[in-house]
């Protein structure tokens, strides 16, 4: 059962975030959680997350804009390690309050209360009409990436603040796409030696069968999207990514991830 529950979710998830940049871990998390321990789903969700970002760069890698990628992704990694410093002296800090639904209980820390009201923040301003809107100058590109390797290194959610600066650096979707996977390898890099320690190697190698399925059925959703990709307009991205972006911050609010 778990083969054909983790499989679905690789194939339809994978598909759909390659529009988005973000939200492959989001949810396959939880649902690897439903039939591993939560430092084992950690360690697994990890490998299929690098994996799937690395054949999305054998795709689209020619399309990333090298200048973005360095001006946005170099501070990102010197945040991430403030982010994570911050996060220890963060773990302590009780839940502001919790509730329960069905038999699962919800708690919002100060840190996901945070974090959704940002990310609502910038998608709200991507959804408004173009003409009410004004993109992000480039000189706010590395504040782009300080603010996502910040939140990436406190929480490990990066993707959303990093798609909603490149939307407005004025690139192509393909560029958009491409460039936003080059930087999330270069982060998933330094996640994997985390999580290696955290979960510990023979866990991975355990599930050899099933991390080999997982990946590939992500491999499958992400070509997949990629023939979708010549059928959309940026419009249609720049859309998609903002309800994403809402969704995933009333997740956070809520306490429901």
């Amino acid at each position: 059962m778990e083969y054909l529950v983790i499989c679905f979710a690789c194939l339809a998830v994978s598909g759909l975030t390659l529009f988005s940049g973000f939200g492959l871990g989001t949810v396959l998390t939880p649902v690897m959680a439903l039939f591993f321990p939560v430092e084992t789903a950690v360690a697994l969700t990890a490998v299929v997350h690098f994996a799937n970002n690395l054949f999305k760069l054998a795709l689209f890698g020619r399309a990333a804009d090298w200048k973005v990628t360095l001006r946005f992704g170099f501070p990102a990694v010197l945040a991430s390690l403030a982010g994570a410093w911050v996060l220890v002296r963060l773990a302590h800090l009780e839940p502001w309050f919790v509730w329960s639904i069905v038999g699962r209980t919800m708690d919002v820390t100060p840190v996901k209360l945070l974090l959704g009201v940002l990310i609502a923040y910038f998608a709200l301003r991507e959804l408004r009409p173009r003409r009410q809107g004004r993109p992000y100058p480039a000189a706010w590109l590395p504040v782009g990436g300080l603010v996502s390797g910040f939140f990436g290194g406190l929480s490990g959610n990066q993707g959303a603040f990093r798609s909603a600066f490149l939307l407005g650096a004025g690139l192509t979707k393909e560029a958009f796409i491409a460039t936003g996977v080059v930087l999330a390898c270069v982060v998933d890099v330094s996640r994997l030696a985390i999580y290696a320690g955290l979960a510990g190697t023979e866990m991975v190698s355990g599930n050899a069968g099933l991390l080999a399925a997982a990946c590939l059925s992500a491999f499958l959703g992400a070509f997949f999207g990629g023939r979708l990709l010549k059928k959309m307009t940026l419009d249609a991205v720049r859309l998609l990514v903002g309800i994403m972006l809402l969704t995933l911050a009333a997740g956070l609010v809520l306490g429901v991830l």
